[in-house]
């Protein structure tokens, strides 16, 4: 491995590599969020551990333990999942930089799999920028948009959809349910998913937002192929970038 996990460490260990020049990155994925019928609550914790192992793999860089409840508004209708308030959200990440900053880090990656977590991430990164310290976190509409255009079958999707129950079957396919796998994508897409018809948003009764029946393992392979490409150009653009003063 090029990089070091901070929590498999002791604090002597620790201190030579906590430095102006480290990269520290969090991953961050929820452990506690809808993901239709077919894959379980921790679906997006379970891809931050695989990225983040990848990462580590090919990257000098230090990580730090997951974040595992963050600002997850959109899906509060469906049992079992959490989120936290974007003024908490963004203050967890903000907090945890600092603390690491005391000892030398100046430098920090948001290991990023969600969509709504980047309003609370700019947020933090705003509030870090005034203390000299530059956040940056991966955007998933720009990772995603790196794909091939034929990868996808789907008319539109992006929750527990195609695209993402792909790549579950190609890093933990044993929590993949696809005799479960459904399609729901409708054309009153407003907002946040709904098990309300008549509620003016989107309307979902399963959890997903596409259609994960058309997921296989190839696909997800790609994808992977994909992300992990971007991520390491996106942390290496990090590292490159100056230091703020």
């Amino acid at each position: 491995m090029k990089g070091l996990e901070l929590e498999k460490m002791t604090w002597q260990e620790a201190e030579p590599v906590l430095n102006s020049e480290t990269i520290i990155v969090i991953p961050l994925g929820s452990a506690a969020k809808e993901h239709g019928p077919h894959l379980p609550l921790n679906n997006d914790w379970l891809t931050a551990q695989f990225l983040k192992q990848e990462l580590l793999l090919r990257s000098e860089i230090v990580v730090v333990p997951t974040v595992s409840y963050f600002y997850y508004p959109a899906f509060v209708e469906y049992p079992g999942s959490i989120t936290l308030s974007l003024e908490t959200s963004a203050a967890m990440i903000s907090e945890i930089c600092t603390s690491l900053a005391k000892f030398g880090p100046r430098k920090f990656y948001v290991l990023n799999n969600g969509i709504s977590t980047a309003k609370a991430l700019a947020m933090a990164q705003e509030n870090l920028a005034q203390r000299g310290l530059l956040l940056s976190f991966t955007d998933l509409h720009e990772a995603y948009a790196q794909l091939p255009a034929d990868l996808g079958e789907q008319e539109g999707g992006s929750h527990a959809d195609e695209l993402e129950t792909s790549l579950m079957l190609a890093i933990s396919p044993q929590t993949v349910n696809m005799d479960l796998a459904c399609k729901d994508y409708h054309d009153n897409a407003t907002g946040r998913l709904t098990r309300d018809r008549d509620a003016g948003l989107s309307y979902s009764p399963s959890g997903v937002w596409g259609d994960a029946r058309l997921a296989s393992k190839e696909k997800g392979i790609k994808i992977v192929e994909c992300l992990v490409d971007y991520l390491l150009k996106d942390i290496e653009r990090l590292r490159l970038t100056p230091p703020r003063v």
